[in-house]
């Protein structure tokens, strides 16, 4: 499964991001997929995650009713929606598809990475 995230960029705090990964493949459905990132000197960390068919979703404490994770299955899609940004989600985000869970062992592969840098 290759994965390509897209959508990062520069935006002003209190703004909003949209964030892309797409996954060309009959088998994407399968996938639990999850959303992390990597601030520079920081661990990678889980933001969230979403099941395969796309009812039940994860999120991280920090991003709880600013960020949303949807799929759509039919364009093999996974999006993040993120609200309200803060200097401190400046970050590089990475998308991964695997089994469920919130750590980088539960996951087999993995996009490139898209900086997202909110200035304040």
């Amino acid at each position: 499964v290759q994965l390509q995230a897209s959508g990062g960029g520069l935006v002003q705090a209190g703004g909003s991001l949209r964030l892309s990964c797409a996954a060309p493949g009959r088998t994407f459905s399968m996938y639990f997929m999850g959303w992390f990132r990597q601030a520079p000197g920081k661990e990678r960390e889980f933001v969230t995650g979403i099941s395969g068919s796309g009812g039940n979703t994860y999120y991280a404490d920090s991003v709880k009713g600013r960020f949303t994770i949807s799929r759509d299955n039919l364009k093999n899609t996974v999006y993040l929606q993120m609200n309200s940004l803060k200097p401190e989600d400046t970050a590089v985000y990475y998308c991964a598809a695997g089994r469920t869970g919130a750590i980088t062992s539960d996951y087999d592969y993995w996009g490139q990475g898209t900086l997202v840098t909110v200035s304040s």
